[in-house]
């Protein structure tokens, strides 16, 4: 505990019990820890300045010791409190600025040979026990957590705005490709309507082999059909299910390209 020794011939005089000497360890660590005390008692006093020093008249009560310190960045104020129970001392320390507390018992024969006050080489036993009690029961309760980096949210997958029926499709800068459709020719496009309430895809529940509605070379519904349907009967656009053969090649399949049902029925 280097640094200790020269604090304990400074205070030796002051030091009659074995629970001074345990408490000037204790006030070292928190100096190892980047505290500095500020004086006695719950409440400052004048001209107080931060020392790695312990104040005048800190060990004027031996039942209970009163210390208040502050970190060098003044980001941190604590009170100590030391209270001596029978053979042992509680040590109840709060972060006044954040109002944590924390807490540890310590037994003085565990750490202090009440026999050799007056030689600091043998005063103190097990000190890297003690030191590692401060650390863990108060230092490390009390100190402010560290401010963990913000991570930068995970790269999601660009999901194609086609993919979902319900989102709107971004808007394309100048001089960039346009996402790509799925063709309305397509077997899997049926339905597609029916999901998109913004129309961005063709096809809805009823299979339209001829796809109507979309301009295919050679047949326009709202021209008509000779011998069939008058000129604009069918409204512009609108979708249109024959009733009939349209004669050769149309697109899309023929429905008469499959035997009808029973076929194979010597009977029919």
């Amino acid at each position: 505990m280097a640094g200790l020794e020269p604090l304990y011939a400074w205070a030796r005089a002051a030091v009659s019990r074995p629970q001074d000497a345990l408490v000037c360890g204790i006030h070292w660590e928190l100096v190892r820890h980047g505290y500095r005390c500020l004086g006695t008692g719950d409440q400052p006093g004048p001209d107080e300045r931060k020392s790695e020093l312990l104040p005048a008249g800190w060990e004027a009560n031996k039942e209970v010791y009163t210390l208040r310190y502050k970190s060098t960045d003044d980001a941190c104020e604590l009170l100590l409190k030391a209270i001596m129970v029978e053979d042992s001392m509680i040590l109840n320390v709060m972060d006044r600025s954040s109002q944590k507390v924390a807490d540890v018992t310590l037994a003085v024969a565990d750490y202090i040979n009440p026999e050799h006050l007056d030689d600091f080489h043998k005063v103190y036993k097990n000190t890297e026990e003690l030191r590692t009690r401060i650390a863990s029961g108060i230092i490390a309760p009390l100190r402010a957590p560290a401010e963990k980096a913000e991570k930068e949210p995970e790269s999601k997958r660009d999901m194609h705005w086609d993919e979902n029926p319900l989102r709107l499709p971004p808007r394309q800068p100048m001089g960039t490709r346009a996402p790509s459709r799925p063709s309305p020719l397509s077997p899997f496009a049926v339905g597609g309507e029916d999901l998109d309430p913004f129309g961005g895809r063709r096809g809805g529940m009823i299979v339209d082999p001829l796809h109507s509605g979309v301009a295919h070379p050679g047949i326009d519904p709202s021209s008509g059909i000779p011998g069939r349907l008058p000129p604009g009967a069918v409204p512009p656009g609108a979708r249109f299910d024959p009733f009939g053969p349209l004669g050769a090649g149309r697109p899309g399949p023929d429905p008469d390209h499959l035997p009808p049902p029973g076929y194979d029925d010597m009977f029919m």
